[in-house]
């Protein structure tokens, strides 16, 4: 069986757990980040994104040897990109390479083909394998000899059982686009790995996708509960079962609970048993009625709570119902931790939700697997309510802005404008983001979809436009925003998603 010798600054395709391959280069780790202990792998780059990967050198081919297999194999439309990525950087580096000929003393010489042995356990740091003469390897462009070297005839020593890419929202987990996350070279890899304090006492632990560095989530051994499967607790629930956690579901529509028992959850009769089978319940519902309900009403959470359990609100509600909830729940012995949620029902589905959590610290902790399951990035920000604070002062921002975009695009077409001639100018701009492109086509196929229910954003309106009361800070504009998602509630739009708003300009 034929030997794989790769290293660094080879083009190469990874494949990573159930995920298809994926074009990358082998780079160095940043200084701080160790290889997993007993893997023999590589440290990757992918293009197309800005995710990087530890990638068992089993899961590794190269890249020019199997690229007709791998475009046979794989059709989707980020999938192409990614491989026009690495043709764009096969240019460049050609040319530099052509630049170079015949220039200096490297006139007519060859850097030689050094084999980077396979990496074993005792083995820290890959960036002390690097030939001395080479320049790091990590910038944007690799060296004429890594392109020399990609020449190399296939290798045979393993096989891929290989999925096409398609549109598997899971992948996404594993490959954040850039849309979706700051390009920045190789220095969040190690920010996601450290807690940083910051002045104001609150912490940030950034990125908390293990999934991407090693390969896996390990769930954790305690019980899970979860309470509401609405668009957003449906796609947190599924991901917490695909990677492995024990999940007991509940919800008032007692139907919605069928898809995750046959997916290997467990049912919960009640709020109480939920609550009292489980160490750690989870809770996500509509608005502030419902959270209190849910844990002080008939057969609530607040019956099943015992010494030591823990209770977390995902709701998206004002600071005084979290003051509230935290103290009854204590009040039992009980652990409480709030942890609203940013995204929407396909960032949901995707496992790329951002958790802003406040309260127990431990709690925090010990649902770090969950909230990898679940999200790409988790912040901790202190005591309880300071997360509800955050959460609605997002929201109340990205309820302006939709507001702000609907308003321009019937302000397009009533001055005789193309509304996509004004969405491809401001794609183009400082504004541009996967957000604003699919609300706004949406807006222009009439499809109103609910990623999230524009009820809801009016509901974040008005508790942040009171929160500001009670703080005595102005918030004209969300209190302007509010009227137009008032107006858009009273043209029934209160189920579509939140892009609806822009039937209130047009009524």
């Amino acid at each position: 069986m034929a030997t794989v010798h790769l290293r660094i600054g080879d083009l190469v395709w990874g494949k990573l757990g159930r995920y298809p391959p994926w074009p990358g280069k082998i780079v160095s780790p940043p200084k701080d980040l160790k290889k997993p202990r007993g893997k023999k792998c590589h440290f990757v780059k992918f293009f197309g994104t800005e995710d990087h990967a530890w990638i068992k050198v089993e899961q590794l081919k190269p890249y020019h040897a199997h690229k007709e297999e791998m475009i046979k194999i794989n059709k989707g439309k980020r999938f192409q990109q990614a491989v026009d990525a690495v043709e764009d950087f096969l240019k460049k580096a050609k040319g530099k390479e052509q630049n170079s000929d015949g220039k200096g003393d490297s006139k007519g010489k060859k850097t030689p083909n050094k084999p980077l042995k396979i990496l074993e356990e005792e083995d820290e740091d890959l960036s002390a394998l690097k030939d001395p003469s080479e320049k790091d390897l990590t910038d944007s462009d690799p060296e004429p000899s890594t392109i020399e070297r990609l020449g190399a005839g296939p290798c045979s020593g393993f096989k891929w059982e290989s999925s096409p890419v398609k549109d598997d929202p899971h992948f996404h987990h594993f490959l954040l686009s850039q849309s979706e996350k700051p390009a920045s070279s190789m220095e969040p890899i190690s920010k996601r790995l450290k807690i940083i304090e910051e002045d104001t006492g609150s912490t940030s632990i950034q990125a908390a996708d293990s999934t991407a560095i090693n390969g896996n989530i390990t769930p954790t051994d305690k019980r899970i509960g979860f309470l509401g499967l609405g668009l957003m607790g449906s796609g947190i629930v599924s991901n917490l079962l695909k990677m492995g956690h024990v999940v007991t579901v509940w919800n008032r529509t007692a139907e919605k609970c069928d898809l995750f028992i046959q997916e290997g959850a467990r049912l919960g009769r009640t709020p109480a048993e939920v609550a009292s089978m489980c160490d750690i319940t989870f809770s996500c519902v509509s608005d502030p009625k419902a959270a209190r309900d849910l844990v002080m009403g008939p057969s609530g959470v607040l019956q099943g709570i015992r010494p030591g359990k823990c209770y977390i609100e995902m709701s998206t509600v004002d600071p005084e119902t979290i003051t509230e909830l935290s103290q009854v729940i204590t009040s039992r012995g009980g652990r409480f931790l709030e942890a609203p949620v940013a995204g929407s029902q396909q960032l949901s589905n995707d496992g790329m939700l951002v958790i802003l959590a406040a309260g127990d610290r431990t709690v925090y902790e010990d649902c770090s697997s969950c909230f990898q399951a679940m999200g790409k990035t988790s912040f901790f920000l202190g005591e309880a309510g300071n997360a509800a604070r955050m959460m609605l002062i997002l929201n109340m921002v990205q309820g302006s802005f939709m507001a702000t975009i609907a308003e321009g695009l019937t302000l397009a077409q009533a001055t005789g404008q193309s509304q996509q001639t004004f969405l491809d100018i401001l794609c183009q701009g400082q504004m541009a983001s996967t957000f604003v492109d699919q609300k706004c086509q949406n807006i222009l196929q009439g499809n109103f979809k609910p990623d999230y229910y524009l009820k809801h954003i009016q509901k974040d309106l008005r508790l942040a436009i009171s929160m500001g009361d009670t703080a005595n800070h102005p918030t004209p504009m969300a209190a302007a925003a509010n009227e137009v998602y008032k107006r858009a509630k009273a043209l029934d739009q209160s189920d579509n998603d939140i892009s609806a708003v822009y039937r209130a300009y047009i009524h």
